[in-house]
Formats: C-alpha cells, structure tokens, sequence
C-alpha cells in the first residue's frame, strides 16, 4: 500500500510508494536501458498480453487489438478504502494511497508514437479516456482522475512501447485545485474561453486553431514549447465532451506533436489531461497540457516557483507553425 503524506509548508500531498522501485527500469544505468534486450519481451506488445494483468478494456478483436487499458503492475494508488487522513505528530500528516492506476496502451505498434497515429486510432484514444473516466466517476472514493503520456526517458517513460496512465484519485490534486481557484475569480466568463478569443485576435501565439480545438503556445508558458490545447466546446470535464469534438481533440493532439518533432527532433514531453474533479460543478473548462522536456529546472526554479522560459512564446509558436508548413498540415 502506498501512502500520502502532506507537505506542511505548501500543503500539497506527496506520495510514498517503495514497491515502484521494483519496477526493473528503476536505477538502472541509462547504458542498461535497452528496450530491443531480447530477454526482456515488451509487455505492451500484442502476443505478450500474458504480461499484463487482464484488460479492463479492449478495441479490437482477440490478438488484433487496437487500444489496451490495463490494471498497472506497480500501483501508485491501490485500494478502495477510500480518504482517511491520520495525524502521528504536531506535523505528521498522513493518509493511505487508496485510489487506481491504470496503464493505456493507445498502439499495438511498438515504434508508432503519439505524433502518428491515423485519425481514426486519435479518435479512439480520447473516445477509450471518455469511458475510463465515466468508469472513474462512478466510483465513491475516486474525487479526480488524472491522465499523463510520457513520452521519452527524460520525460519519465519506463518503457519506450507508447502508452499513458491514468490515475484515480482519493483527492484533489493541489495543481487542479490552483486552476479552480483561477476559475472561480476570472470575472467576464470563462478563462480559457477568454483566453482563446484573445488569443485568436493576437495570432501570434496561436499554433493552429479549428472549429473545434486552438492550440496555442499560451502567454504565460513557463518551459520552452509549452502547449495549451483548449476544446473550443465549453465543458466542464473531458467525459461531458461529445464524439465530434473529442475526435477532433485527438488529431489536435496528434498534430501538436507532430509538430514539435518536425522543429525540434524527438524530444521527449509530458502531456496532462486537465478536467475539473468529479463532483466539480463549479466554473472550469477541461484542457490539455504539453510540457516539452527540453531544459532542467535549476535552484532558482526550485526554491522559488518561478520558472524562467528562454523562448518567447510567440516565437515558439512561429517556429510551429513553420514545421506544420512543412507537414503540408
């Protein structure tokens, strides 16, 4: 069992789990990572489901699947218990890490990352979160549902077969509660509904823009190529987004990647599905993330919270916009 416990001095949770260092990448020098070691099958692969614990759900046809979610081997969050929180000193603060964790295989194909994906297996992959994310709803103990892709070494991937994860959570985590905050006091409407039309008045800033989706590198990026991917359907949580508009999230995502590896190589990013908590009903707009991994956050960073960003956003967002010129997209 993992357990939480809080930072007194930002109160925010950080969770201790010892039985991820198991995990066999854990540590290991990055010589001995080598994921073609023919001792060491990939699990994600198809004809090694074996590997895995049952699918809890599966697109596609016994051995021609297309999309595998599975229960993860080495849980941060496990147990239905729910959220008790213990106190065993004047600053002790603890609470078991009850929750789900949960590993999204969006590709069968070992080598096709997220930046390649059709249009229809994009599609699929929102299509599979919105029903993961109804399934974590309807769970009493799950308050938020938080789905990641790393994608690279650097950005945290433990395996290099494309996959993501999702995590169900016995709380609010502080980052989300921050972004309700910032809701709750915006005056004039939406935040991220503001944010585009100025954005999309500006233009400089903006990568590419639909009828359903604008990714923009927003004013306020904190790490070079940051991408702020905003539905341009108001909803309040990715699982009240409709098939129309989450398809075309998919592509979006698709292409924005696409278009970092066309300026910049393969570099490795995190992406971060934004949604308001379950029983949010509050002002929110769900969004996506992506944080290229492109510079390490140094003292300052870390002993201040203020991050330095040594490309301009709309310069940033000129070079992307160059590269999907270059796509033809």
């Amino acid at each position: 069992m993992s357990q939480m416990r809080l930072n007194q001095l930002t109160g925010r949770w950080v969770t201790i789990v010892a039985e991820r260092a198991q995990r066999p990448t854990d540590f290991a020098p990055r010589s001995d990572l080598n994921d073609d070691d023919p001792a060491r099958p990939c699990p994600f692969c198809p004809g090694n489901e074996e590997s895995t614990p049952p699918a809890l759900e599966t697109v596609g046809e016994g051995g021609d699947w297309t999309l595998r979610v599975v229960p993860n081997l080495y849980p941060a969050f496990h147990g239905d218990e729910g959220f008790a929180v213990h106190h065993e000193g004047p600053v002790h603060v603890m609470a078991e890490g009850t929750g789900i964790h949960e590993v999204f295989v969006y590709t069968p194909d070992h080598a096709t990352s997220l930046d390649r994906l059709d249009d229809e297996a994009a599609g699929d992959f929102m299509l599979a979160l919105k029903r993961r994310f109804i399934d974590h709803a309807g769970i009493p103990h799950i308050r938020y549902t938080q789905a990641i892709i790393n994608h690279g070494r650097e950005a945290g991937a433990s395996l290099a077969h494309p996959h993501g994860q999702l995590l169900g959570l016995p709380f609010v985590p502080g980052e989300v509660l921050d972004e309700e905050r910032a809701f709750a006091r915006f005056v004039g409407g939406c935040l991220l509904c503001t944010t585009v039309e100025a954005e999309l008045a500006a233009g400089e800033r903006v990568v590419f823009a639909t009828d359903d989706v604008a990714v923009i590198c927003p004013y306020w990026s904190g790490s070079p190529y940051e991408l702020l991917i905003v539905p341009r359907r108001h909803e309040l949580h990715l699982q009240d987004a409709d098939t129309t508009s989450l398809e075309a999230v998919g592509r979006s995502l698709r292409d924005a990647t696409a278009f970092l590896n066309r300026a910049l190589g393969d570099v490795a990013y995190n992406v971060g599905f934004h949604t308001a908590p379950h029983a949010h009903t509050g002002e929110y707009h769900w969004h996506i993330h992506v944080w290229p991994n492109l510079v390490t956050q140094a003292g300052f960073e870390r002993g201040t919270g203020v991050l330095i960003n040594i490309v301009p956003p709309e310069q940033a967002a000129e070079t992307l916009r160059s590269a999907a010129a270059l796509t033809g997209a």
